[in-house]
């Protein structure tokens, strides 16, 4: 099963994805599509999405070099600093969890949904 990556490109869809959230997590990873470290983390999430229980968690792809003010927004809405890569898991409106670079795990975000 591959990553079911939604794009994320209109800012309406944070305001729709926090209220989602409510019901349901959702997650966002910004992917810098110059850098080398954006793209090792992605294809990782790639590979171990199949085994990571998450497969009924949204997961949003904001390319950050298309929609740069797509990612200032979603720091300000989140309270979050911006890094790239970085996985973000939205629940209950508000960021639950944030890691860049080599720190995305899958296994940390798992934890976080199920509790």
């Amino acid at each position: 099963m591959s990553t079911p990556w939604l794009p994320l490109t209109q800012p309406e869809q944070l305001t729709e994805l926090a209220q989602a959230s409510h019901e349901q997590p959702v997650l966002i990873f910004k992917h810098s599509t110059t850098c080398s470290i954006s793209a090792a983390a992605k294809s990782k999430i790639e590979r171990q999405w199949a085994d990571s229980g998450l497969a009924n968690v949204p997961i949003y792809y904001l390319d950050l070099l298309r929609f740069r003010p797509l990612s200032a927004q979603i720091a300000d809405q989140f309270g979050i600093r911006h890094e790239s890569p970085q996985l973000l898991l939205i629940k209950d409106g508000e960021c639950q969890y944030d890691a860049s670079h080599m720190g995305i795990r899958l296994s940390d975000v798992s934890a976080k949904v199920t509790k």
